[in-house]
């Protein structure tokens, strides 16, 4: 592996979690069936006895969020007073956003109310199909995809921006652990949390990346009228690839800021269109109704204290281990955008705005989807139960009257969705790989985003061939886990810094 003056390679951080990876993937072609056995047993473990530490712990964050923003460490500018923005508000906005939704809110966005509004729990006694289980539906996206998770993203990423910039601490996510355990954190122990890290960001990325080939696969079968099978999801997976290592070559201003304001705008024409065409004068009230039952019944059913237990587990858990799986890796891009801004403004660049955002996607988006499949007595279901979630998406934009154009807009979207939020975290894993990486020289070497890159593609697209759906929930719950430990001590180092107040800056970087 070729290094660079400036950045040699972090040996320990890169090649162990590559080699635990490829090992993986080479053992899923061998031993396909006794993995995924293995892997179903793991998950069931975690689901069994974590889900409670999960499900606090996310409640706890906004909690957290909450009291830091009303104290004196809200006003902190990260970096120090004289610390310059490195981007405007609204590339910070875009790149942010695009930086943590990847695929998910396009993939899931249409796929998951669906089972909700079909198969609520059985607790709750709800009619499948019924008005008062499409409000049930409503607010579980909400609860799924606004304020929870971006707490995760907010408490991990605002951590990492203080330590950073206002303690001067090296680019590694030990240095999150500095407030708490002083400089012991840069050890062996962090070492080893480096690599749990990026290891726990490979398996979330590829099953996010999982979830975008098979919606892209969808869509280019439904306008093709054929079935491209292995071949096809192994063309597309090499394709975004290919696409996000160019971007995060091109470093932050020229490519990942450039794709983020597109991907912005094709989400906002996505948005448009489906408002426009789905408009049955239905979505304020459904919007009225699921804020209201969200709002009602936030606390327990975060908890899981109204549904059914595996229900909370296969359905909230599962949420929260995808988004922990990136959270503390994809924190220290998330950390490097935050200077010169305040802790104020961080805590609304990355919690409140992106949770509007889901917000009123959830309720264009899935809000139509519920509507269509009410109307057409559940086709829409019969479709996702079938042909699985692959093609749901475009036949929601079709019985939209979307035509070629539309769907092409809607596959660009898909694509693009993902390729941003990976080219952020393709060089926050490669600057995590190697040494030397500083606010002056924040980009490592190109070679070790290629391998990164490679990597993601190959164990997202074998998890793709050989378990599909399944195999995607897993992977997320299985890289959630241990991220699950290093964001709460994240978490803790935040309430040590507010409480001892000390996080004064370093002279800013010129």
């Amino acid at each position: 592996m070729p290094a660079s003056p400036k950045h040699p390679l972090n040996r320990p951080v890169f090649f162990t979690p590559l080699a635990v990876l490829l090992a993986a993937v080479v053992l899923s072609l061998w031993q396909g069936a006794a993995v995924l056995d293995a892997e179903t047993a793991i998950n069931d473990w975690i689901l069994r006895h974590f889900s409670p530490l999960f499900a606090w712990s996310g409640l706890a964050f906004l909690a957290l969020l909450a009291g830091i923003a009303v104290s004196p460490l809200g006003g902190q500018i990260i970096g120090g007073a004289g610390a310059k923005p490195i981007l405007t508000r609204w590339r910070w906005f875009a790149v942010t956003l695009c930086t943590t939704i990847a695929t998910g809110i396009l993939f899931w966005g249409a796929a998951e109310p669906l089972f909700h509004l079909n198969d609520p729990p059985a607790m709750l006694g709800l009619q499948p199909g019924s008005d008062a289980t499409a409000t049930f539906a409503m607010s579980t996206m909400f609860l799924h995809w606004t304020l929870t998770p971006y707490a995760i993203y907010t408490v991990a990423g605002l951590a990492f921006a203080l330590v950073y910039y206002n303690r001067r601490e090296p680019f590694s996510l030990s240095s999150l652990f500095v407030p708490l355990i002083g400089q012991r954190a840069h050890g062996p122990i962090g070492t080893m949390i480096d690599i749990v890290c990026l290891f726990a960001l490979v398996a979330g990325m590829a099953a996010s990346l999982g979830a975008g080939v098979l919606a892209l696969a969808g869509g280019i079968e439904g306008l093709g009228q054929f079935s491209g099978g292995a071949p096809l999801r192994w063309a597309i997976a090499g394709s975004i690839v290919v696409t996000f290592i160019l971007s995060a070559a091109l470093g932050l201003h020229r490519g990942i800021a450039r794709l983020s304001l597109l991907n912005v705008w094709l989400f906002a024409a996505v948005l448009l269109f489906v408002f426009i065409a789905g408009w049955t004068g239905r979505l304020p009230a459904l919007a009225i109704s699921g804020v209201v039952d969200y709002a009602a019944t936030f606390v327990p059913r975060s908890l899981g204290q109204d549904v059914n237990i595996d229900w909370h587990r296969q359905w909230t858990i599962f949420n929260w281990a995808n988004w922990f799986a990136w959270a503390p890796v994809t924190a220290l891009f998330l950390g490097r955008l935050a200077l010169g801004y305040t802790v104020r403004g961080f805590i609304l660049f990355n919690l409140l705005l992106p949770a509007l955002f889901g917000a009123i996607w959830m309720i264009i988006i899935a809000g139509t989807t519920i509507g269509l499949d009410q109307q057409s007595g559940g086709n829409l279901y019969a479709i996702l139960t079938s042909s699985g979630p692959d093609p749901l998406l475009y036949r929601l934009f079709s019985e939209l009257g979307g035509g070629v154009v539309v769907l092409i807009l809607l596959i660009a979207a898909i694509f693009l969705s993902y390729v941003t939020a990976a080219d952020s975290n393709i060089s926050a894993m490669s600057g995590l790989s190697t040494h030397g990486i500083s606010p002056d020289t924040p980009e490592a070497p190109l070679a070790v985003k290629v391998v990164w890159g490679a990597t993601v593609g190959l164990v997202a697209t074998i998890l793709v061939a050989s378990s599909g759906i399944d195999g995607i929930r897993m992977m997320s719950v299985l890289g959630g886990f241990p991220a699950l430990f290093v964001v709460i001590g994240a978490a803790l180092s935040l309430i040590v810094m507010a409480v001892r107040g000390r996080h004064n800056a370093a002279p800013a970087p010129s």
